[in-house]
This record gives structure tokens, C-alpha cells and sequence, in this order.
């Protein structure tokens, strides 16, 4: 596959060489698996949400011809275990389940691939760890500030105000002053029928601002079964807390990575993840290229947004 192609997109499916569970602290199994050329490049993929986990799909951004493509689903999400479980389930935690994992396939350094939250996981780890990592890989910049968690919680209305009113009128009019304490509430309730129609409401509003051209109309619930529930709830466990990171913490220690090579894709009418985020990111750091998609939202699915992705991994093939 040529990087050059413009018609460069998603590599073939293909199935993992290797899988397993790592046993973790707080009583999770973390699920992973490799795919691709067990000799080749490592590159971590960190999965977006958090909760969402990772998919098959995610294999195919990168030529197997030519990475270890190492998957994990982070705690409570996918297919780790206990399945969206909230108890010791922070950033430090994540942060050292990727050492973990890390030490237990032997790897020395890696790529690091990240989409949305992945972009703010990549860059802890990367702040703590810069010598573990080759590189990133980064789409749909979202670094945890307060302003950003606002933005996705009443600020999105400005734009989808049809998905926001649907998602606000979810809840009793006594329960939308805070619309994130009172989703939190009813996320993390141990009733079915507490938290899962609150898990379709959350999916449904998220979904409708994920593209630049919506495929869900808004307000239509489209995850309200269990398999929404760990996006919806570990989502809001970590907005609620503030990633459990320090505001602004990821921009201010920019200095310990800044000297790695990053590429940074962004959609220009990313609603999930303003651009302006991005653009921040690419000033601070020079040593990254910074590629604007003109046609996409947030979604790495959308055509051009993946293709932009695998032009990156291959890329990435001539810098480490």
C-alpha cells in the first residue's frame, strides 16, 4: 500500500496471533491481544471513551505486514472483566495497566495510537513514559479540561440542540441542573432498568454529534442495550471526576514528550472535540504535523478521517 495513494484506506481484517487476560489490582482482568507480525513495530492502540473498547476494525489501521499491533480493552470496558466496573478505575489505574502489559509482552518501546480520550491517555502515559514511546499517533484531540467536559455535557446543544434537548429531557425537570451528576447517578446504579435506558439516552446523544453528517437521527436511542453501558457510564465516571487529572495538567507537562514525533488528525468540524483543542496541541508542540481533515467530525470511521489515520501509520513506517 502506497502512503501516497489518495485513495488510501483501511487494511484488509485480519485476526489476532495472540491473546490473553492480564490479571490487575481491584479485581479486574484486563483482556489484549496482538495481531499482525509478531517481530514487527509495536504500536498500542488505545480505544476512545473511555469505556468504549476496542473492535476488530481497529486492527485494519495499520499494515500487519509491518506492526505488532498490540489491542486492550481498559477496565470495565470491552471485553475486560468485571464489565463496567467503576471501583479502582482512575487514570493512575490505566496508566500502569499499559506498563503491565508493557513488561508482560516484552516491549521495549512502542507506538502510541489514540483517538478522543486515547489522545489524553496517550499523552499521560507519554508525559510519564516518554521512554517507552516511539511516537503518536492522535485524533480527535481531547485533553480533559473542564471547558472541554462542559462543552460535551451543554455546549454541544449550540450545534446538535435537537440531540441536546433530547438527552437534557431525558431526565425529570428537578434533575437537569446538573446533567452530568444526575446521569452519573443513574449510570451508576446497580438497577437495569435505572441505568440502562440512561445508557441509551447518553449513546444516543453522543452518537448524533459524532459525524459530520449524523447516520442516527437525533434523539433516537441506538445503544440501549448492555453493550452501551460501559461508554455511558465509565464515560461519566471519568468526566465527573475530571479524568482525574489536574485541570490543564496534560498541556503544562507537554515538555516531557515534545521531542517525540507525533502526527495529529483532526476533523474540522470535530463537535465532540473542537478543533481548537488540536490546534493547541500542534502549537505546543512542534515536532508534530498537524493534519486538519476539511470534510469530518469526531468519528475515526468517517472515509477521510481513517484514510488520514492510515497515511499516518504508514507514515510512521520511515520514522521509527
Amino acid at each position: 500500500m502506497d502512503a501516497s495513494d489518495e485513495k488510501i484506506d483501511l487494511y484488509p481484517p485480519i485476526k489476532p496471533f495472540d491473546h490473553g487476560y492480564l490479571e490487575l489490582d481491584g479485581g479486574h482482568r484486563m483482556y489484549w491481544e496482538q495481531s499482525g507480525d509478531e517481530q514487527g513495530v509495536p504500536v498500542l492502540f488505545l480505544h476512545g471513551g473511555p469505556g468504549a473498547g476496542g473492535r476488530p476494525v481497529h486492527r485494519r489501521f495499520f499494515d500487519p505486514r509491518h506492526y505488532r499491533i498490540i489491542i486492550f480493552d481498559q477496565r470495565g470496558a470491552g471485553r475486560s472483566k468485571p464489565y463496567a466496573e467503576l471501583t479502582a478505575n482512575t487514570t493512575r489505574h490505566l496508566l500502569g495497566d499499559m506498563e503491565s502489559l508493557r513488561c508482560h509482552l516484552g516491549v521495549e518501546r512502542w507506538l502510541i495510537f489514540g483517538g478522543s480520550w486515547g489522545v489524553a491517555l496517550a499523552l499521560a502515559y507519554g508525559i510519564e513514559q516518554a521512554e517507552r514511546c516511539l511516537g503518536f499517533v492522535l485524533r480527535g484531540v481531547f485533553l480533559g479540561r473542564q471547558r472541554e467536559i462542559d462543552w460535551f455535557m451543554t455546549g454541544m446543544g449550540a450545534i446538535f440542540p435537537e440531540a441536546w434537548r433530547a438527552f437534557s429531557d431525558f431526565l425529570p425537570t428537578d434533575e437537569r441542573g446538573d446533567l452530568l451528576a444526575s446521569y452519573y447517578r443513574r449510570l451508576s446504579d446497580s438497577d437495569p432498568g435505572v441505568h440502562l435506558p440512561a445508557a441509551a439516552a447518553w449513546g444516543a446523544y453522543e452518537n448524533a454529534c459524532s459525524t459530520l453528517l449524523p447516520k442516527t437521527p437525533a434523539g433516537t436511542a441506538s445503544g440501549g442495550s448492555n453493550a452501551a453501558l460501559s461508554l455511558a457510564r465509565i464515560e461519566a465516571h471519568y468526566l465527573k471526576h475530571g479524568l482525574f487529572l489536574d485541570d490543564g495538567y496534560l498541556l503544562a507537562n507537554l515538555d516531557k514528550l515534545r521531542h517525540l514525533p507525533g502526527i495529529i488528525v483532526q476533523g474540522r468540524y470535530d463537535v465532540i472535540c473542537p478543533i481548537i483543542s488540536a490546534d493547541e496541541l500542534a502549537r505546543a508542540w512542534p515536532r508534530a504535523e498537524y493534519v486538519i481533515v476539511p470534510g469530518a467530525g469526531h468519528s475515526a470511521m468517517e472515509p477521510e478521517i481513517r484514510r488520514a489515520l492510515v497515511r499516518a501509520t504508514e507514515q510512521f513506517k520511515s520514522l521509527v
